[in-house]
Order: C-alpha cells, then sequence, then structure tokens
C-alpha cells in the first residue's frame, strides 16, 4: 500500500495525530510519502527519515492507493492540485472547525488506515470546474481547476460589477451583483451555500450559478447541467475584477471574456462506512434540526 501524506497544521497537537496515522501506517508495512514543506514541519518532532517527499509538480503518480490530507477543508482543496487528475483517492483529516470534506475527526485518525486495509470505504467521484480564455492566466497556468468553484467578483471598489452570462452561446442575463459563483455540487456546501444556494448532492450531474449579494431581487441560484458551456464577460466602474479557483486567485481585465465548463477529468474522494454525505448533513450543517423537537 502507497499513501501519500500533506497538511497544514495550526493547532499544537495536530502533529500528534499524524504520528498516530504514521504508526497505523507501519503497522500496515505501507510505503510512505510526505510533502517535502510538511515533512519538514513534522521532522521538528517525529521521526520522518525513512519517508519519501513529494512536491507540487513531482514525485506522485497513479500508483499511490490514497491520499490522506490534514487539516481543514481549505487543505483538501489544496490536496486537488496535487492529486490532479492522477485518480489517487483523497481522504481528510480535519483539524480545523467545520471540516465538511474532511470528515475524519482527529481523534480517530488511526481508522483511517484500519477500514481502508479492512475494505471499508468505497470511492465517490467529484467533478470539478476549469476556466480557459484567449488570454493567458499565468496565476493558473496548468492548475486551471477547481473543486468548489469558480468565482468572479468586484476589486477595489464598493460598486457592484455586471457580470455578462451565456449559456450554451445562448444569453442568459446579465448579473448586478457583486460577483457570481459557479459552483459544483462539492461546491455547494461551500461559498455558494453562503449566498443563497441550494445544497447539491456529490454524485449530482449539475452546476450552479449563484449571484453575490445581487441587487435585483428576481436574480436567484440557477441549477444547470454540468456539459452546459457558460461564458462571462464583467464590466463595471473599476478596470479590473478578480477571479478565483477555489482559494487561487487572479485579477483579470474587465470586458475580458472567460469560458468555464465541467473540466475534463474528475477526483475520487474516500467515503468510508462509518461516513456519509447524508451523515455529515446531519451532523456538521444541522439539517432540518429543529429546537422545538
Amino acid at each position: 500500500m502507497k499513501v501519500a501524506i500533506y497538511g497544514q497544521t495550526y493547532q499544537d497537537d495536530a502533529i500528534k495525530y499524524v504520528g498516530q496515522l504514521l504508526e497505523e501506517l507501519q503497522k500496515a508495512r505501507a510505503e510512505v510519502s510526505v510533502e517535502q514543506e510538511f515533512n519538514t514541519l513534522l521532522a521538528t518532532e517525529l521521526e520522518t527519515s525513512g519517508f519519501g517527499t513529494f512536491t507540487i509538480s513531482e514525485g506522485l503518480d497513479s500508483s499511490f492507493d490514497m491520499f490522506v490530507s490534514f487539516g481543514g477543508d481549505g487543505t483538501i482543496l489544496r490536496a486537488t492540485t496535487f492529486v490532479r487528475d492522477m485518480g489517487i483517492p483523497i481522504v481528510g483529516v480535519n483539524t480545523g472547525r467545520l471540516g465538511f470534506l474532511s470528515t475524519f475527526k482527529k481523534e480517530e485518525v488511526r481508522k483511517v488506515v484500519q477500514e481502508f486495509v479492512q475494505g471499508a470505504y468505497r470511492t465517490v467521484e467529484r467533478s470539478l470546474v476549469s476556466i480557459s480564455a484567449d488570454f493567458p492566466i499565468p496565476e493558473f497556468d496548468s492548475l486551471n481547476f477547481a473543486l468548489n468553484e469558480i468565482t468572479v467578483s468586484r476589486k477595489d471598489t464598493t460598486s457592484m460589477i455586471t457580470v455578462e452570462t451565456y449559456l450554451n452561446d445562448e444569453y442568459l442575463t446579465s448579473y448586478w451583483a457583486d460577483g457570481l459563483i459557479v459552483s459544483t455540487p462539492t461546491g455547494s456546501t461551500g461559498y455558494s451555500l453562503s449566498c443563497g444556494g441550494p445544497v447539491i448532492a456529490p454524485s449530482a450531474k449539475s452546476l450552479i450559478l449563484t449571484p453575490i449579494a445581487p441587487h435585483n431581487l428576481n436574480a436567484r441560484p440557477l441549477v444547470i447541467s454540468d456539459d452546459t458551456i457558460i461564458r462571462l464577460k464583467v464590466s463595471g466602474r473599476e478596470r479590473t475584477h478578480l477571479v478565483s479557483l477555489d482559494s487561487r486567485i487572479a485579477t483579470l481585465e474587465n470586458d475580458q471574456e472567460i469560458v468555464i465548463r465541467k473540466a475534463p477529468f474528475s477526483v475520487n474522494m474516500i467515503e468510508y462506512t462509518s461516513e456519509s454525505f447524508l451523515k455529515t448533513l446531519r451532523n456538521k450543517l444541522l439539517w432540518g434540526e429543529d429546537r422545538r423537537n
């Protein structure tokens, strides 16, 4: 078994749980590789000299059986830029707050290995969205995809922007708002949800258009088929606006068209038998909870 480990540890006790994971992996005689910067951090408290290392550009391939992400949901989003189209299944150990994607509690980290060895899991494909344009966007380069969402938003102004929107070359509308989110089903529980978007099951073949603080009251989130090609053009009082792919941001000139579509590959997330999307909805979003009952 080959396992890659990546993390962002901000809590004082987080490294302790990485140590517990490594102990279980050694019991399973796994071949372990740790992200280079994370390995340097771990080496201050753990013995990691026997492990291989990898970076965002080398050291990983499709022969790995599991990619373990230590951190919050943001760490999972960064993990996808390492895995890309290699098909390595990802599982998250939550050392942050909500942990909607990072479903495992850090206190239960040993189960990540134990239940994997037992085969008590399945892999679930998660679709991504990608961006393209007739001009270079060096901030994204080959990492022109996002697991949660692609967002256009205002920059350096309190004024709203206008987002001219076409679906499969047919004009939809021009959103007058602070921005527009194009979300995957995975991202439906993130930024889109905070802006009033619906929750979509991860396996749904859909994308969501969610305006950010729209001025017109009849601008509502719209669910569309994930084979739709979306063209956006931003205009406004300022010369530039922002485009973000999950946590990665670029500044673009207004009146330049970008194209958003479903990415040509997906990422695999490990879903353990003890966990599920519906269980996560109940436990972390308190789905349907009524204090009167």
